[in-house]
Parts: C-alpha cells; sequence; structure tokens
C-alpha cells in the first residue's frame, strides 16, 4: 500500500511538470531532476526533458517525427538539468534543432530532432504481434513488490509510491533469478489518467517511457538481469521514429527484441502499437552490458 507522503501526490501532473521545462532565456530550458533510486538520472528523463525543450522552438503545426540521441555522461539526480536548444534549420516542410543537456557546465547528452508538417502520402507497416491484451496481466508494480525484500532501500521506498506510468508485462520473470531465454519481451503500458489533448505532450511522455528497462532485452539470453551484483547496465544511444498519432492515456504495446550483443554491448530494438494494432513508433538503442561478478 502507498504511505501516506505518497497518496498526496499526484504522480502524473508531478511527471507533466518535470517534462514542461522553465525557460530561462530564448533558447535555454531549465528542468528538474528525478530519483527513481538508481542513484543516476533516468535516461527516460532526459529524453524527455529535451524534446520537451526542442517543442518550445518550433511552430505549433510541426510534429516530431525523429529523434537520435547520446548519452555522455551519468546524470547527478540532486542537480537540475539545463536544455541548450540550436536552431538548426526552419524548412518548408521539416524543421531540425539540436539539444544539449549540461548538468555542472558538462555536457551530459545531446540530440538532434527532425520535426514535420502533417502530409498525406504511402502507407504500410508491419503488423502488431499476437499477444494477450492487458486486462487480467499484473502490473510491474505488483510483481517487483513479491521481490520487495530483496530490493535495495532506496529502490523499494520508491515502490511504495504510485506510478505515472502503469506497466503490465506479457511475459514474467524473477528478478533474482532470471532464467536464459529467448532476448524477446511484450509489455503493456499508458499513463494512469486523462492525459491533455497536446500530441508534444503524447510524444514526449512516450520518448520518458520509451527507456524503461529496454536493454534488460538484451540480457536474456544470458541468464542475468539488472540487479545481479556486478552487472552493469547504461543506456548509451536511443533514436526514435514516430508514425502515427497516439494517446500515452490509452494501452500501447512494446514489442522489444535484441538483435545482437557484443563487445559489452547489446542492441535493442521495439516497436510500439496501439489497440487497433496501428504501428505508432519504433525504438533502437544500445546500451552497455558490462558484466563484472562471478566468471565475469
Amino acid at each position: 500500500m502507498a504511505s501516506k507522503a505518497c497518496s498526496d501526490i499526484d504522480v502524473l501532473v508531478e511527471l507533466l511538470q518535470l517534462l514542461n521545462l522553465e525557460q530561462i532565456d530564448e533558447n535555454v530550458f531549465r528542468g528538474r531532476s528525478q530519483d527513481l533510486g538508481f542513484g543516476n538520472v533516468y535516461g527516460g528523463q532526459v529524453l524527455g526533458q529535451a524534446l520537451s525543450a526542442a517543442y518550445k522552438t518550433v511552430p505549433p503545426e510541426r510534429r516530431a517525427h525523429s529523434l537520435h540521441a547520446y548519452f555522455l555522461r551519468p546524470g547527478d539526480v540532486r542537480e537540475s538539468i539545463v536544455y541548450h536548444v540550436d536552431r538548426i534549420r526552419d524548412g518548408k516542410s521539416f524543421t531540425t534543432r539540436r539539444v544539449v543537456a549540461v548538468q555542472k557546465e558538462r555536457p551530459i547528452f545531446n540530440m538532434s530532432a527532425s520535426f514535420q508538417i502533417d502530409e498525406p502520402g504511402f502507407e504500410h507497416q508491419d503488423q502488431a504481434p499476437s499477444v494477450p491484451g492487458p486486462e487480467g496481466l499484473a502490473s510491474e508494480m505488483e510483481i517487483v513488490s513479491r521481490f520487495s525484500d530483496q530490493l535495495p532501500v532506496r529502490i523499494r521506498e520508491r515502490l511504495q509510491c504510485p506510478q505515472p506510468i502503469e506497466l503490465r508485462p506479457v511475459e514474467t520473470m524473477n528478478l533474482f533469478s532470471p532464467e536464459k531465454r529467448e532476448p524477446v519481451r511484450h509489455q503493456w503500458f499508458k499513463a494512469i489518467d486523462i492525459l491533455p489533448e497536446d500530441p508534444a505532450i503524447h510524444q514526449y511522455l512516450l520518448a520518458y517511457a520509451s527507456d524503461y528497462g529496454f536493454m534488460t532485452t538484451a540480457l536474456y539470453p544470458h541468464g542475468h538481469g539488472l540487479l545481479d551484483p556486478g552487472m552493469q547496465v547504461a543506456s548509451l544511444d536511443h533514436a526514435m521514429w514516430f508514425h502515427r498519432p497516439f494517446r500515452m492515456d490509452d494501452w500501447l504495446l512494446y514489442a522489444v527484441e535484441s538483435p545482437n550483443a557484443g563487445g559489452a554491448r547489446g542492441l535493442a530494438i521495439g516497436r510500439i502499437f496501439n489497440r487497433q494494432g496501428a504501428l505508432v513508433a519504433t525504438v533502437a538503442q544500445e546500451g552497455l552490458i558490462r558484466f563484472r561478478g562471478k566468471n565475469g
């Protein structure tokens, strides 16, 4: 059960405020940092805030269609982050922005994003995988709570609070004793309440959520998990393509696979579908997966 300190907080409103940055100059914005219990700033937070910063400099009729980002240094959860936006190009159909996130006078992240006016064109897409719907599936919080006594204190305390985005994995696993399995994962997710109509909000919330456990799929064939002693996992880069309109307050299916691991790096590719089977976004990430435990 959530503690009183948590239940008094509207966590979705708090997340929207976290992603809606303070403007401190024409092309400079500042965002607070969020502590999820892992010590460093969650990568999805920086992705979402950077896309939010870029959106504040883009004409309202244009929507992000892609972003490409690199994580340069770990972020400090005790410090705010300043986002510098470079207005690289404003064309007839496309707008390009570069965003650099800075903490303690050092860049920790950079991103290029492209925005486009609405245009008709040819259409085709991959088919959504045939998996059970979200109804009746246990939430990730319910699953993780079964192992709460084995979790680090800071993560355990965080789990006592409601989460702004509900996750419902299709396949489950033992966090502390994972078995080797195919590098494939399916997970439903959505915001816990109704969101504003602004499509930009739905896009930078999806960017925020897209990094949730993404790289763990690359660990599946090796029988390891994020919480294994000696396991170091960190996002190195992140790319997203937004294909069709969607809503973050309705269920979305995240279908993830890892086609490769090697050189202490893993690659994950994800496709995001809505309830009707429309492919709304594609995500790719390479991450550090370094094991320094027994026999590592």
